[in-house]
């Protein structure tokens, strides 16, 4: 957003009122409350890209979830899946990637970053289930590498997503469904001395459609206190997750279709996890040095115990393969940022200077091999201290009516401090640092047409036990360490339209290449050499309100992915899907009733490098409709897979076996298999 901008609203059609506020990475005063009707904040002069913009709480209260993960389902574009138990970290794709569990896509939460570093199960490691929807006052989203105000795991984009300083009214809600769901929330905004003491309580169960049921069980908690400070605003938050569940993996396509098992069973009942992450951070936001400046310091404890088991019986045909992956850390903190508006030659500028510290305390993470959950050996424990720091700064100058730029500038520095318990070779201390320029410039509006030119570099960190790992831990053989931090450069061309009445339109073309794809596996305990790739492909989005009372949202996107180095074994990145598409038609309110369905599409992926497999397309329909009872009492319906698609979330080939079958293993598809069709019904009371 230009200099300026931050003080003029934007329409969208007629009648519709957007606030825009100063920039999306930082900290917004309080201001007078503006109703806002739209899905998102995408208009002229809103963003720096025309792949970037804001969810507002009104799509997050239309679309059914599905599960809290799915929220960032709503980024155009984005596609999000599921391959374990409910209490896993979910899938992510987004522009050719197969992001796993949140690689190369950064998401902050309330001030703090949500990717894991040196995870036990996968770097980036994402896990929303703590997230409670109904306190998400907004999500602002970017795509590409081309904001200096954000470091790892950010090649693909990422999203922030912001909490309520303050409910509007309590609420009160119960949900219960399908496949054993109950859901119950109790949360509000009681005044309390200057400020206002968010609280919010939030129980979950739900078995899903798993022969073996997912018995899971969720807790969640916050308490938020905010309110004035001085010349200020300050802020305490406190949050509390807990999640047991167990799961039903992925299994080869060979047990179904033979009918070892059913489309929802599994091949070993015994896995499963459990999950905890609390947290307590304090934000501030005040006036200074003629400037506005903003902070956040935080804490949160994490652990998990997952208990895995993908190959059956290929490594151990005696006791099988399952594995537990084993995490347990302390993160702690400090970001801030200082801008201030200014002229440089006359013209109006926002300069920004910023700074991230933060330091992963991981003891132990560690991979056992298990049976039934007990382990039976310890095949890598490590104690890890990775603390990184960064550094940046930006200026957003308006040159003129039609000619705006950003330039900006990042540094990172990090360590990787590993303590080998298991294997001391692979013990060691290695830094690393790395620069990130970036430059955006946006052109116009003619037309009511703006234009975007988009290019920086990025990186994500790998895990700090490939990067000074030495030895296989399983065969013992010499292995070659990964690069601590990869270099990512992108590009974009991008337009944004209101041209036509009503209706908001965005198309990009971008281009992303990684210097390498090597990576540290966290179910084998080892490096998988990884080649350079290269990323490519078109969006286009579009926001239209058909009538006072109807809005209508349909993203298509389009994607490229292979290696640019040549080998034999094939050329294509797997995971890779060349086309997600999503649309949605919704009625906010029409008299006592509201009501949306949302389409997902996923389109045919490589499984290998060769293409010689792929994985099926996906196409699933969700629905809601709700009705208000009385004045703050509503009644609502959701409908997940509204056809009953049988559809699978995620699709893998490699080697497994089964009891009897060869010691060599069977190369197969593995599947898990999308939900069928579902039905919950929701009570709420906002009073």
């Amino acid at each position: 957003m230009s200099p300026c901008a931050a003080a003029r609203p934007a329409l969208l059609g007629p009648g519709l009122l957007l606030a825009c506020g100063a920039c999306w990475a930082q900290a917004t005063p309080p201001t007078d409350r503006v109703e806002v009707t739209g899905h998102y904040v995408n208009s002229l002069g809103s963003s720096d890209a025309a792949s970037a913009g804001t969810i507002t709480p009104q799509l997050i209260e239309s679309r059914p979830l599905l599960r809290p993960g799915t929220l960032l389902e709503l980024i155009p574009g984005m596609a999000v899946t599921q391959h374990s138990g409910a209490g896993k970290a979910n899938q992510y794709f987004l522009r050719g990637f197969n992001l796993d569990h949140g690689t190369d896509f950064a998401t902050w939460v309330a001030g703090m970053p949500v990717n894991l570093r040196t995870h036990a199960h996968g770097q980036g490691y994402t896990d929303l289930n703590f997230i409670i929807p109904e306190l998400i006052s907004r999500v602002d989203y970017w795509k590409g590498p081309y904001y200096a105000q954000i470091g790892d795991f950010s090649s693909a984009g990422g999203a922030k997503m912001a909490y309520t300083e303050a409910l509007p009214q309590r609420i009160a809600l119960a949900t219960l469904g399908d496949f054993g769901y109950q859901r119950a929330l109790l949360a509000g905004s009681p005044e309390l001395g200057p400020g206002a003491l968010t609280y919010a309580l939030e129980y979950q169960h739900v078995d899903g459609p798993w022969e073996v049921p997912n018995d899971y069980v969720k807790w969640n908690g916050l308490l938020r206190y905010a309110g004035a400070l001085g010349d200020g605003r300050f802020g305490l938050t406190a949050m509390a997750y807990s999640g047991r569940w167990n799961s039903t993996d992925q299994v080869p396509l060979r047990a179904i279709e033979s009918g070892l098992i059913g489309r929802f069973g599994t091949l070993d009942a015994s896995s499963g996890g459990i999950s905890s992450r609390y947290s307590v951070s304090a934000d501030y936001a005040a006036p200074l040095a003629g400037g506005d400046f903003q902070t956040t310091a935080y804490w949160f404890k994490y652990r998990l115990n997952l208990y895995s088991n993908f190959s059956l019986y290929l490594n151990d045909p005696v006791n099988g393969d399952q594995f537990e992956q084993a995490d347990d850390r302390n993160v702690y903190g400090w970001t801030g940022e200082w801008s201030k508006r200014a002229t440089l030659f006359g013209r109006p500028t926002l300069n920004t200077l910023g700074y991230e510290l933060r330091q992963d305390r991981i003891k132990p993470v560690g991979l056992y091999a298990t049976r039934q959950r007990e382990r039976l050996s310890t095949m890598r424990l490590d104690d890890v201290v990775e603390g990184s720091a960064g550094v940046f700064a930006s200026n957003d100058t308006q040159w003129t009516d039609w000619l705006r730029s950003i330039a900006g500038l990042r540094y990172d520095r990090y360590r990787f401090d590993v303590n080998s318990l298991s294997t001391p070779q692979n013990s060691g201390d290695v830094t690393a640092g790395i620069w990130s320029p970036k430059l955006s410039l946006v052109f116009g509006p003619w037309a009511q047409t703006e234009y975007f030119v988009n290019a920086g570099y990025g990186f994500h960190s790998n895990d700090a036990r490939g990067v000074t790992i030495q030895v296989d831990p399983a065969t013992g053989s010499s292995v070659d360490p990964a690069t601590p931090l990869v270099r990512s450069k992108g590009g974009e061309l991008g337009l944004r339209t209101e041209l036509v009445p009503n209706l908001q339109s965005s198309l990009s073309l971008w281009v992303l290449t990684l210097d390498s794809e090597l990576v540290f596996i966290g179910d084998a305990g080892n490096t998988d050499v990884g080649r350079p790739s290269r990323r490519y492909g078109g969006e286009w989005s579009n926001r239209w309100r058909a009538l006072p009372w109807l809005l209508v949202d349909l993203d298509v996107a389009w994607n490229h992915a292979r290696f640019t180095q040549d080998a034999p074994e094939g050329n294509y990145v797997p995971g890779a899907p060349d086309w997600v598409a999503s649309a949605g038609v919704s009625v906010p309110r029409y008299g006592p009733w509201s009501g949306a369905a949302f389409l997902r599409y996923i389109g045919s992926y490589p499984l290998t490098e060769d293409n010689s497999v792929r994985a099926d397309a996906q196409t699933v329909v969700d629905a809601q409709v709700a009705y208000e009872l009385a004045r703050g009492l509503q009644l609502r319906l959701d409908v997940f897979n509204l056809f009953n698609a049988q559809t699978n979330d995620i699709s893998y080939y490699y080697t497994s076996r089964l009891p009897g079958e060869p010691v060599a293993g069977v190369d197969d598809r593995h599947v898990h298999p999308g939900e069928p069709r579902s039905f919950r019904v929701s009570l709420s009371y906002r009073f």
